[in-house]
């Protein structure tokens, strides 16, 4: 990936990020294993010198926001019901989008404005199996049309009107689906985090229709691009890969547990594959080139951890 400074962007490097860090935010910094994900690693040192600055960022804007909403009530006159502050986060499978959004959820949630942290990952919106099944699209899970996108775009449109409780659909990585008959429910949050490799991503108008575009971007209050070199992308790919044959593959129960007993060159092989025939071709074509509609775009090095930021201009 080309790093280019462009305009709309202030480049941080990580050292000066660092420098505003919260000392009474960090004595939150405990139990770090219930917040990284398989092969992503998590330290005091990141989330102290990354994630602690970037929370603090976040509060800064939703009380602005929430200020904002204040004013409003005032000048109406009358109260106006309460919308949350809803955050994206987007990036390629295995680099550690999942991990950025727990540790901002647990990070934000301790501020006393905006303690109701809800996070919201778009796997649930995936299309059943057995549509993408029906549609010959079931080896491009995770591209933008195995989404359903018209119920995304619902559930977010649904909470920026203030309505007080909200039904988001579950997934299951062990039977690799969408649960039929469970739900996450959000309710009365301050802020929500919406976590996905697709929530960037715009869609094309149809020509002649006289609908306008809308896109789940649209929502966001702010949205973060968690960013690293296609090299590095592929090869903690293949690392959870591996990882996996003695986690969630040693389930019977398990979509890919007839991968559990694959030597370490099997399993290597195949993951390879699958990265560069499903998930590269995903990357390239619609993952990364709505790197540069993000908030900010974490950099990240070969080591997994963050070392520089873009941040727009505002």
């Amino acid at each position: 990936m080309t790093r280019n400074n462009y305009a709309p962007y202030i480049t941080i490097a990580r050292e000066e990020w660092a420098n505003k860090s919260d000392e009474l935010m960090e004595h939150l910094i405990k139990d770090l294993d219930k917040l990284h994900g398989l092969n992503e690693p998590l330290t005091k040192e990141e989330v102290t010198q990354i994630y602690v600055p970037l929370s603090r960022l976040l509060n800064l804007f939703v009380t602005a926001a929430q200020e904002l909403h204040a004013t409003t009530n005032t000048f109406l006159g009358r109260k106006v019901t309460k919308v949350p502050y809803i955050i994206g986060i987007a990036g390629s499978v295995a680099v550690g989008k999942s991990t950025t959004a727990r540790v901002l959820q647990w990070l934000l949630a301790a501020f006393p404005n905006h303690p109701r942290v809800a996070l919201v990952t778009t796997d649930g919106f995936l299309y059943p199996n057995r549509v993408l099944e029906q549609r010959g699209i079931m080896n491009r899970k995770g591209f933008p049309e195995s989404y359903d996108i018209r119920r995304l775009v619902q559930f977010l449109a649904n909470l920026k009107s203030g309505k007080e409780k909200v039904a988001a659909p579950l997934y299951s990585h062990l039977e690799y689906d969408v649960l039929a008959n469970e739900m996450q429910w959000v309710e009365s949050p301050d802020i929500v985090i919406v976590e996905g490799v697709n929530v960037l991503q715009v869609r094309p108008r149809p020509l002649g229709s006289p609908e306008p575009s809308i896109f789940v971007s649209d929502f966001f209050d702010f949205s973060i691009f968690v960013d690293a070199e296609d090299k590095d992308l592929e090869q903690w790919y293949i690392e959870r890969f591996k990882s996996l044959r003695t986690t969630a593959f040693a389930n019977p129960e398990s979509y890919f547990h007839r991968y559990a007993h694959l030597t370490d060159a099997e399993s290597e092989e195949i993951a390879r594959k699958i990265w560069n025939e499903i998930n590269k071709p995903n990357l390239v074509q619609n993952i990364l080139p709505t790197r540069f509609r993000a908030s900010l775009i974490l950099e990240k090095g070969n080591h997994h951890f963050v070392q520089s930021l873009k941040l727009r201009k505002t």
